[in-house]
């Protein structure tokens, strides 16, 4: 199965907006058989159990060098961009309109032969 790391706004903006958009676009992912890894989701764990910044961006990145592709919602935010280059330094693919693209899922597929 394909794993997709989504990387999106997260504090620009509403907080709360930028999670629901990207759990929303996770669910729609999930039709199509591909597992989603949604960074934003550790929100809720950071309320119970509050960490240095550090911690998150450690937590995500050792989660992005396991997934098969990064996909890029838009929206300005510094650590999305951070994350695309450490994708493109690993060699994960970076998708940035995923819907537009009808061959994606063949592409991804192609790649993890």
């Amino acid at each position: 199965m394909i794993k997709v790391y989504l990387a999106a706004p997260y504090t620009k903006g509403d907080v709360c907006q930028n999670v629901r958009r990207v759990i929303d676009f996770a669910e729609q992912l999930s039709s199509f058989g591909i597992i989603p890894f949604v960074p934003h989701l550790t929100h809720f764990w950071h309320f119970i159990y509050p960490h240095e910044i550090s911690f998150w961006y450690e937590y995500d990145n050792a989660w992005l060098k396991d997934c098969d592709c990064l996909i890029r919602l838009s929206g300005d935010s510094e650590g999305a961009d951070k994350e695309v280059e450490l994708a493109r330094s690993l060699g994960i693919p970076v998708v940035y309109s995923f819907f537009n693209d009808p061959d994606i899922i063949a592409k991804l597929e192609a790649s993890q032969k």
